[in-house]
């Protein structure tokens, strides 16, 4: 059996079940709502935010100025990452996750009210690209937060089950976000949807901020956070340094690899739920509402395989279960593109479905995983910095690179090609990890 990378084990620590539950709940449904709240972005900007908010004289112009508005929250995520990261390691993981919530529920609800270009000219974009700067903070800030409450409270030998929960949060938002657009298009005209039913599933996520009053209210601290508070004030009183500076003296090389090893699922995660919507709808002349459901019903299957995948790594190690999504999202790169050209929607939804048993079979381990490779002091600090670079480097320029890629190759091999260059670094990065683990 391959053992996991790990600075330092996570101490399980004796606590009553009810108390794990009420905390893996709370950190399920903060990943769920946040990603829901992120995520009605992404579904927006292949729909609808290119004519709004980027009237330009193509429609291939405005979705590509629309998609690099949807970037820009992925690079800002590593900002809410650092922030939240030095922060929770210092003042506690559960204050970072409230504020988290708070930002991206007030963030996604002003871009439900914000005006359009034809109504306040340039001051739309600007704007709409300030709210989405705020949707990244917060989701760079919230990961940490909600992993760590299920991770630092998970039992021996779950680690991976309880971070899976945290994990199960994408597919739920993805979900909601795909049947609220669903909702709102079926009971509405071409014209009201675009006059303001696009509005609805961003006013919704209102709804976040009664979640972050109750992680306030109902949540305890981390009990590892309350252990690794002591070593803090000892850090403190020697004057050796903040968390976010060890990670960058010291761990820096380790942060670049988890972020490496991860790039090549989120960015075909977010080709997937974004980038072959738009490519589906505009260039091959399929509905929106029937990819919109193939999406809808693929994610649901995830809520069955990642957390199957992590109950896998609990037993046969992190590494080996990461590796083998790894390696079937590249095989399958090829595979996947050929049945989307099709125009099949039968062959649409097999080659997502394939696509996203290797995204599960990566993603239920990686909360577990990231979370063993730092010491409770610098955990949240170290795991969302990993995080939060894979989605900058991969998920945040993924659906513009794709629009990019298509426009000037004209063939989707060109995004099977990044796709696979993106999974070699991650088996690198995943090889030099696991050799780590393996001289420790």
């Amino acid at each position: 059996m391959d053992m996991a990378p790990s600075a330092q084990p996570i101490t399980p620590t004796a606590l009553p079940t009810v108390n794990r539950r009420r905390v893996a709940t709370a950190a399920a449904l903060a990943s769920a709502v946040e990603w829901y709240d992120y995520f009605v972005f992404g579904i927006a900007a292949a729909l609808v935010l290119g004519d709004l908010y980027f009237p330009a004289g193509s429609s291939t112009a405005g979705v590509l100025a629309s998609f690099a508005t949807f970037a820009v929250g992925f690079l800002a995520r590593p900002i809410g990452g650092i922030v939240a990261g030095h922060l929770g390691d210092k003042r506690g993981r559960k204050p970072m996750l409230v504020l988290a919530l708070t930002l991206m529920g007030l963030a996604t609800t002003g871009i439900g009210l914000l005006p359009t270009y034809e109504t306040i000219g340039v001051a739309a974009p600007v704007l709409l690209v300030t709210l989405r700067v705020l949707q990244g903070v917060a989701v760079g800030a919230q990961w940490g937060g909600a992993m760590l409450l299920a991770t630092e409270y998970a039992p021996e030998g779950k680690r991976g089950i309880y971070g899976s929960v945290v994990q199960l949060g994408v597919p739920i938002g993805v979900v909601t976000a795909n049947t609220v657009f669903l909702l709102a298009g079926a009971f509405t005209t071409d014209t009201q949807f675009v006059a303001w039913a696009w509005r609805v599933p961003f006013l919704i996520g209102l709804f976040v901020l009664g979640l972050a009053w109750y992680i306030h209210a109902k949540v305890e601290e981390t009990p590892e956070f309350r252990d690794a508070e002591k070593a803090l004030a000892e850090q403190e009183k020697s004057q050796q340094g903040s968390p976010l500076r060890t990670i960058m003296r010291d761990h820096l090389g380790t942060v670049l690899l988890a972020g490496g090893s991860f790039a090549v699922n989120t960015a075909t995660f977010y080709i997937l739920i974004t980038g072959v919507l738009d490519y589906t709808t505009r260039e091959l002349d399929m509905k929106k509402s029937a990819v919109l459901t193939v999406s809808l019903c693929v994610s649901l299957t995830q809520l069955v395989l990642i957390p199957a995948a992590a109950a896998l790594s609990d037993r046969y190690g992190r590494i080996r279960i990461y590796t083998l999504g790894a390696v079937g999202i590249a095989l399958w790169a090829i595979p996947l593109f050929l049945l989307i050209d099709t125009g099949s929607l039968l062959w649409l939804a097999v080659g997502t479905f394939v696509a996203s048993c290797f995204l599960s079979i990566m993603y239920g381990p990686q909360a577990a995983l990231f979370a063993e490779l730092f010491t409770p002091e610098m955990r949240y600090t170290g795991a969302s910095l990993g995080y939060q670079i894979a989605a900058v480097c991969g998920g945040g320029l993924a659906p513009f690179l794709m629009v990019l890629l298509l426009e000037t190759t004209g063939t989707s091999m060109s995004v099977s090609a990044y796709i696979i260059a993106l999974s070699v670094i991650a088996l690198v990065s995943i090889k030099v990890l696991a050799d780590r683990a393996r001289s420790r």
